[in-house]
């Protein structure tokens, strides 16, 4: 007959606490997915589409106590575009500078980003056109990365119609 154990002694020789067995350690961080995230600006939904899960898969990952295989892993460096190294770093040390560079120049081009899309002068779309050909000629990864979402704005009615109209152009509405 085998006696439970706890860090190598039998629990009928641990201390107590008030009567109470002592709570186990806590354990540590598998991974920091959660927090190279946040710090890469990528949202949840993002990731949810990029692994092809539900969103509530992606948070029960980011879960620092979650154990994930490492095909999981190598799935969120893809998306998260960072190093495998980064995910699995456990202690509460900031990331490195080359990765904390490239989240200031994301956060920078979703900015600029944001700010072609609502420029209405010629001169301004001019700058921020030779801003962005800047960023993206340090980093050519940028050349995609669209612009802060706003949030909050809410479609009218009647813009419903037009986006249909956007995303099903050319001849879908021949052959209906």
């Amino acid at each position: 007959m085998s006696t439970a154990t706890f860090d190598g002694q039998p629990l009928q020789n641990l201390p107590t606490v008030n009567g109470h067995a002592p709570e186990p350690p806590a354990r540590a961080p598998l991974h920091r997915l959660h927090a190279v995230r946040q710090q890469q600006g990528v949202s949840l939904r993002r990731v949810a589409r990029a692994l092809k899960v539900e969103p509530s898969e992606v948070r029960r990952q980011e879960n620092d106590q979650t154990d994930l295989p490492l095909s999981v892993l190598y799935a969120w460096q893809k998306v998260l575009d960072v190093p495998l190294a980064e995910l699995l770093v456990e202690s509460d040390d900031p990331l490195s500078a080359p990765i904390l560079e490239r989240a200031r120049l994301l956060k920078i081009m979703k900015t600029t980003a944001a700010i072609r899309e609502k420029a209405d002068s010629p001169a301004l779309r001019r700058l921020v056109q030779m801003l962005i050909n800047q960023l993206v000629e340090i980093m050519p990864e940028l050349e995609d990365v669209t612009p802060w979402h706003v949030v909050g704005q809410r479609r009218r009615l009647e813009e419903y119609g037009a986006v249909v109209e956007r995303r099903l152009s050319g001849g879908v509405w021949r052959d209906l």
